[in-house]
């Protein structure tokens, strides 16, 4: 197994941010039959081989995902798809 740690600073205001987060989820869903809820204000998500949460704070974003046996292969591919969008999405630098 693998995990993924990545925080990522932004300077919409929360429920912006929750907005935006939210498509992105909603994308997710649709593409790979991601289920995922609100938990407060951390979005949790899972389907087989990932299980991860995104946690919507004032001035950034923490996601943690931890991938199974046959997803840890694609760690790189799947860490920079998430910087990607995160960085489409939220202005701010990427760190962790």
């Amino acid at each position: 197994m693998s995990s993924i740690d990545i925080r990522h600073a932004h300077s919409l205001p929360m429920d912006q941010a929750r907005q935006a987060i939210e498509q992105v989820a909603q994308k997710l869903s649709e593409r790979f039959d991601v289920a995922y809820d609100w938990q407060g204000d951390t979005l949790r998500f899972s389907r087989t081989g990932v299980d991860g949460r995104i946690a919507l704070e004032p001035s950034q974003l923490h996601v943690t995902a931890t991938l199974g046996f046959l997803l840890s292969a694609l760690k790189s591919p799947i860490e920079a798809e998430i910087r990607r969008v995160l960085a489409e999405r939220f202005q701010g630098p990427v760190n962790g």
